[in-house]
């Protein structure tokens, strides 16, 4: 397993399906991986074949956050900075992820604690196996939430709800996190990769354009003022109607039929 790609790819119909591939380490973190996980992503950002992404884990569990075997205080000289590791190598992938005009699916298939969980919540639809859970485990290890974690905790489920599932790392199955709004859906586990695929295939046959500018609007509406918002909102639309696919969008309706979007 040592020898396995930790993050394999695969390019279909205009979707990048990206699998953390350490299922022996229940896909944990390590900094080869991290690398090319943003290899990955960014990959996503560079090629204009890929309209949408995938993000899953294989093997029992989505991802376990850091792999705590490289942290092992008893062979390391002192303390880590673990500000670098995030610097390093967490922070940038999330930004990327972030900040791609494509839709990012993620299909949790198993435990997503830690950076995990902060991993899959970044992504822009959370599907999730119903045997899945979301573990806020840092406190367990004398930390504090990561990687986007509280940030996104307190938008999600408010202020209350996050503070608790950061202090006790309480597990939320996945059907209270659909139920709370931390996450999109809960699927029957047999389901899971079959639905999430379907979803994400249906996004990389959309309108892409169209498609990242209103993720991008929804993600700057969370600090804009309504005034700033309406004026994001504008200029957002002046670039989607702009696009080929907004031209075949209303052909389509007048026509009465399906559109066929090329993603420009």
């Amino acid at each position: 397993m040592a020898d396995e790609a930790p993050i394999l790819t695969a390019l279909d119909r205009g979707l990048l399906t990206v699998t953390l591939n350490r299922p022996e380490r229940l896909n944990a973190f390590t900094e080869p991986m991290h690398l090319a996980l943003r290899a990955a992503i960014r990959r996503a950002h560079e090629e204009p074949a890929i309209r949408a992404v995938l993000l899953t884990g294989a093997g029992r569990a989505f991802c376990a956050g850091q792999d705590l075997t490289e942290r092992d205080p008893r062979r390391a000289e002192g303390p880590p900075d673990l500000g670098h590791t995030l610097e390093t190598f967490y922070n940038p992938t999330l930004r990327l992820i972030r900040a791609l005009p494509k839709p990012v699916v993620a299909a949790v298939n198993g435990v997503a604690a830690g950076a995990g969980a902060s991993l899959a919540l970044t992504c822009d639809i959370v599907l999730a196996a119903r045997s899945a859970r979301f573990v806020q485990s840092f406190s367990r290890v004398g930390l504090t939430p990561d990687a986007g974690g509280s940030w996104l905790l307190a938008r999600l489920v408010g202020e209350a709800r996050a503070k608790a599932l950061a202090l006790t790392a309480e597990p939320v199955p996945a059907e209270k996190a659909e139920g709370w709004g931390l996450i999109w859906r809960a699927v029957d586990d047999g389901r899971l990769l079959e639905e999430a695929r379907a979803l994400a295939l249906r996004l990389a046959s959309g309108p892409t354009v169209g498609l990242g500018l209103a993720k991008l609007s929804i993600q700057a509406a969370a600090t804009n003022s309504h005034d700033a918002q309406l004026d994001h909102e504008r200029d957002a639309q002046r670039l989607a109607g702009r696009t080929a696919d907004y031209a075949e969008g209303v052909l389509a309706f007048l026509e009465k039929r399906q559109p066929e979007f090329r993603g420009r």
